[in-house]
């Protein structure tokens, strides 16, 4: 677990929630069990393996130390979660956990929870995402109408709160968890966000009526979960959402496909989108955060950009 030491005693204090170590990109090896994250003002550490006393011994004493040093007015506040089979546990190893809890990632605020669940409530690998979708938005063309965006499996709707401060008119997101949705709701008016934003807690695939009446969308986003039975299955209904964008992207409309499942690689997004939607081009991959490389670019995090033709002779309305 030297890496992970090594990267505790380098890393700097910072008022922005981020990824410190990325154990599992498999560029440290012998520490793929490991992953720190930094939920200001709260370290989480997470071992995907079960972990001896002494391991743990080691990180506090390198935590300690290194809090010390960039904060020592400050109380080190850090979460260790097991996720090995058998041994899942979530615990507060020192200090406290604010209650509510927000972070701030690039201007923008967002409640997460360390202590409850595996998913805290902020993908910190999709930052570089939403801020594709920041710029996109931001430049948005002057002469079209507001952008109108639809967030897909919208989980807490970040993709929605950089949307709408980047100036678009309104976004629609839909996701079935309604927890996900109610943390969602509150993510808007803590970064003064009062209008804009819908929020239709069904199931996607019951729900394409209401979704398609509140198009066509400049910007669809699907991000979806890789498996989640009874949910979302991604080799299996990927396919069913691909062939609803030509339908739902104004002219000209971008989407924006993310995937995050090591066992599939780029062909399984690129070429079901030649079958499935072949009117749509394809743009570009957005880079992951450096913090989450990974000795392979096909097993880590997948977003893709697909763009709609223009109308010929004419402007694109995503209104």
């Amino acid at each position: 677990m030297q890496a992970l030491l090594n990267a505790i005693a380098a890393m700097d204090l910072s008022t922005d929630a981020h990824r410190v170590f990325h154990g599992r990109g498999g560029l440290h090896p012998g520490c793929e069990q490991w992953a720190l994250d930094a939920f200001p003002p709260v370290m989480l550490l997470t071992s995907f393996q079960p972990v001896s006393d002494d391991e743990l011994a080691a990180v506090r004493a390198a935590l300690s130390e290194r809090w010390a040093q960039i904060a020592p007015d400050q109380p080190l506040n850090w979460v260790f979660q097991c996720r090995a089979e058998g041994h899942i546990e979530t615990r507060l190893m020192s200090g406290a956990v604010p209650d509510p809890h927000v972070v701030t990632e690039n201007g923008s605020r967002f409640r997460v929870h360390v202590l409850k669940g595996q998913n805290h409530g902020l993908f910190l690998d999709m930052a570089e995402g939403r801020e594709w979708v920041r710029t996109f938005v931001r430049n948005y063309g002057a002469d079209q109408p507001r952008l109108k965006v639809l967030n897909l499996f919208a989980y807490t709707c970040a993709f929605s709160v950089v949307a709408l401060q980047a100036g678009a008119k309104q976004v629609v997101n839909v996701d079935m968890s309604h927890g996900a949705m109610a943390i969602g709701q509150q993510n808007h008016p803590i970064n003064g966000i009062t209008t804009g934003a819908t929020f239709l807690m069904h199931d996607i695939f019951k729900t394409w009526g209401k979704i398609t009446r509140s198009g066509p969308y400049g910007l669809v986003i699907v991000d979806p979960p890789s498996y989640q039975k009874g949910s979302f299955i991604a080799t299996k209904d990927y396919a069913k959402l691909m062939r609803r964008l030509p339908e739902l992207l104004a002219p000209g409309g971008y989407a924006l496909l993310c995937l995050n499942a090591p066992e599939l690689g780029l062909d399984f997004l690129q070429d079901q989108m030649k079958e499935l939607a072949p009117e749509l081009r394809f743009v570009e991959r957005v880079a992951n955060p450096a913090a989450f490389a990974d000795v392979s670019p096909e097993r880590s995090l997948k977003v893709l950009a697909y763009q709609m033709p223009s109308l010929p002779d004419s402007v694109g309305s995503a209104a």
